[in-house]
Order: C-alpha cells, then structure tokens, then sequence
C-alpha cells in the first residue's frame, strides 16, 4: 500500500492570509519561488543555507536576484566542509558573484546563515578548520563570521573559540563541551553549531539609547548545541548580550508543557532553538526578538526534555527577557506534538501581523494569524536525500546508526514581497488567482 502524503497548499483564507509569495530549498536541492496557490513561478538548480532573495533596496534596485551555495568540494559531499563557494544569481540563473576560491583554504565552507549588508559587503557564517587552544590539540571545526566584499576582500572576521570565556558556560558545561569536540572533531557541524548571524539593524532601543549593546550593526547568532543567543559587538568582537545557556526549567517540563498562555512571562528554556533575529523596524513586535524554539536535544549540559515534545515561537522583549508572544499547536487547538521540528526551521514576521513558519523536518511551511490561527499551510512535495537533495548526501545521518531515507526537509523559507519580483510574475500570479476564484 503506498503511503499518503499531504502535498502543495491544504489550506488558505485569502481574507486572512499576508501576501506574498514564499522562497525556499527543497530537499531535491532545487530553491524555488512559488506563489500562495502553490504554483511555481521560478526555479535554480542550486541550494541555499538558506537560499534568499535580495532586497532590491539593497541591491542597486535589482529585482529577482537570489543567494545560494554554488558549487561544493567533491572529497566531501553534502558536509558543512563541503561548500566550495556561495553567490549570487539572476532572475534568470546568470552568476552575477561568486566567492569562494579568495577564501582561507581556497573554499568559502558557508553554512547555516548569511546576509546582504547595507554597504554591499556580506556577512557569512562559516567553519574554520583550525585548533582551539581551549578546546584541546584537534583540528576541529570551529565557527565564525567573515564580512566580504564585492571584490572578495574579507575585511571583518570573527571566531567563535577566541570567545568561549563569554559565552556564559558553568565548569561541567565546558568540559563537556571540551570533551564533545575532541571525540568527534571532524563533526561538519562544529562543536557549537552557530546557525543563525544576523544584523539587528535599525531598532527602538538605539533610537532611545545610543549607547545600548543593540548597535544596528551588533550581531545575533545563535549557538544550537549550546542553547545561546547572543549578541557580538562588531568594534570590540566580545559578546556584550546572551540568552542560555542556562535557563529555568519549563514549568511541568517533566511532561513538556511548554503552552502556558500567562503573557508576558520570563523566558524559560529554550533547547535546539533556530533563526534568532530582531523584528524589523514597521512590523508588528518591532524591536523584539523572533526565535524558533525547536525543544530539540541540545545543551552542555544537556536540557532536559519532557515527553509531551513540541517545537514553539517565541517573540522575546530583550530589555526584559520576557516572553510577550508564543505559538505552539495548541494555539490552533491541536496537540502540542502535532507541532514539531527537533532542527532546522525559522519563523518570519509579516506586515499584517500574521508569522510565517518553517517545520522544517517536515517540509510544512504555514502562516499563523496573532491569536494562532492557520490561515495558510503548505507542504513541500520534493523529496531527495539529505540536507541538499544531492543523490549521494549523507549529512542527514551518522554513519552506522542511521540509515539513508528520504526526506522532505526545508531549512527555512523566506516570505517575498511583490515588489521584490519582475512585475509579470505579480500579474501571472493574480491571472491564477482569479481562475481558482
């Protein structure tokens, strides 16, 4: 008997739902712009960690372009190593830049996050293959920041394991973390498995105090493994803001009941969590923090998990720590387990006020109203193997424990605006529209 799977759109109230289209990677290693229909309306051959479409306003009033990983190192597919350069493309697949070969070891190994600064320079997220004196004498991933620029200079770095001192671990914490990076140091994906660098951008708190630690351009990463969110000062590079890693227990944890709905509250703890980032300046919840809390093992030491497991988003006010907003599946009257991605994933805040999700492992991308309604649900329909779709990527799996399957995974999506593509793709969209009306 062959298994049934929900495929494309299963669900969309128009009259609730914020416009757009939505941008991501299938698991076939295909990224793809589809409208709220489902219909496809563009596609590139290539992935992205994540793949995203530039703001025209960043991007000398372009229109349709889009970042994505370009080509990997052979001797090592589909691992975090593996990226041999990362760029950009046209709206019609022309490489308009490409970085790679410029880099320290003759490979760009961009991972997990990325960004078009206002300068034109990128922010990337990158491994370092490098030992780290506290850490011990192996050759380990490390992981870190590098700004980039056009001409392929890079011009600001920062590692992760000249900071370790800051980023608030208790001695059991770090030697366990010491000890998990010299027992698996070629781990692709590092020992602390940073995912997430994003700059705050403009923002209430440095209108209303210039001195604040959340600078425009101070950046928010978010170290999985470890269960942190931090914030690093780009003149001075220490970490000057954290979350985690340790962090009261969810009230019941025991059974995970992580759905309280006592607004606001003070954060409670976070395990695996994804996309960390400052709510854009003209959104609703401006100036707060938007992360996906994924409640997936992670943690030195480990945080303990309940077995009523559930992902949630959380929407943090960062001068109070407090949690002003949530979802979880209970939110729209389902099971807190209906509602469920150990990694991978993001949230994104629209204008109406609705948030785009990303359930990540399982390739189910939806919007939810304030009050946790589903107005929108769609599930990705391509399936390959492994993080990048490539035929022979295992980077899904550890070798002798897991077997090779396939998967509908998406790392995250990216709602478009209409005015960030060509003007026909708009009127081919809304010819669609009124046919299915």
């Amino acid at each position: 008997m062959a298994l049934v799977q929900l495929n494309g759109v299963t669900y969309h109230d128009p009259a609730r739902t914020a416009d757009g289209f939505v941008l991501f990677t299938g698991a076939d290693g295909v990224t793809r712009l589809i409208d709220l229909t489902g219909a496809v309306h563009n596609e590139w051959p290539h992935a992205g960690v994540p793949a995203r479409l530039l703001d025209p306003a960043l991007n000398d009033g372009r229109i349709g372009d889009l970042g994505v990983q370009l080509s990997l190192l052979p001797e090592s597919p589909g691992g975090i190593y593996a990226n041999r350069s990362v760029g950009r493309l046209s709206w019609t697949g022309e490489t308009l830049w490409e970085w790679g070969a410029e880099a320290p070891g003759g490979a760009a190994r961009q991972n997990h996050d990325w960004e078009l600064l206002p300068n034109g320079n990128h922010l990337l997220l990158v491994t370092i293959p490098r030992q780290v004196a506290d850490l011990g004498d192996a050759v380990i991933g490390d992981q870190g920041l590098y700004e980039v620029t056009p001409a392929g200079e890079i011009v600001w770095e920062w590692r992760a394991g000249d900071h370790l001192a800051e980023f608030g671990f208790s001695a059991e914490g770090f030697e366990l973390l010491r000890q998990a990076s010299q027992r698996d140091p070629e781990n692709p994906w590092g020992y602390l498995e940073l995912n997430s660098a994003k700059t705050i951008g403009p923002n209430r708190w440095h209108r209303a105090d210039p001195d604040t630690v959340f600078q425009p351009d101070n950046i928010v990463i978010s170290a999985r493994k470890a269960n942190i969110i931090a914030v690093i000062d780009r003149r001075t590079e220490a970490i000057v803001w954290r979350l985690g890693p340790d962090l009261p227990a969810t009230p019941g944890a025991e059974h995970q009941r992580i759905n309280t709905h006592t607004l606001p509250r003070p954060l409670d703890q976070f395990s695996g969590q994804h996309n960390p980032h400052f709510i854009a300046d003209g959104l609703p919840g401006a100036g707060n923090l938007l992360v996906f809390d994924n409640q997936g093992g992670a943690g030195y030491p480990p945080a303990p998990l309940g077995i009523y497991a559930g992902s949630r988003i959380l929407e943090i006010d960062p001068a109070t720590e407090n949690i002003v907003w949530q979802y979880t599946a209970e939110d729209s009257g389902l099971p807190s387990w209906s509602f469920f991605s150990s990694f991978v994933s993001n949230a994104q805040r629209l204008p109406n006020g609705n948030t785009l999700i990303t359930e990540g492992m399982q390739g189910r991308l939806f919007q939810v109203t304030p009050d946790g309604q589903i107005v929108w649900e769609y599930f990705s329909p391509y399936e390959g193997k492994g993080v990048a779709g490539e035929p022979e990527v295992k980077t899904l799996r550890v070798p002798g424990v897991d077997r090779l399957s396939r998967t509908r995974l998406v790392y995250r999506s990216q709602s478009v605006p209409t005015d960030w593509v060509p003007a026909g793709v708009v009127a081919a969209r809304d010819a669609i529209d009124r046919r299915q009306r």
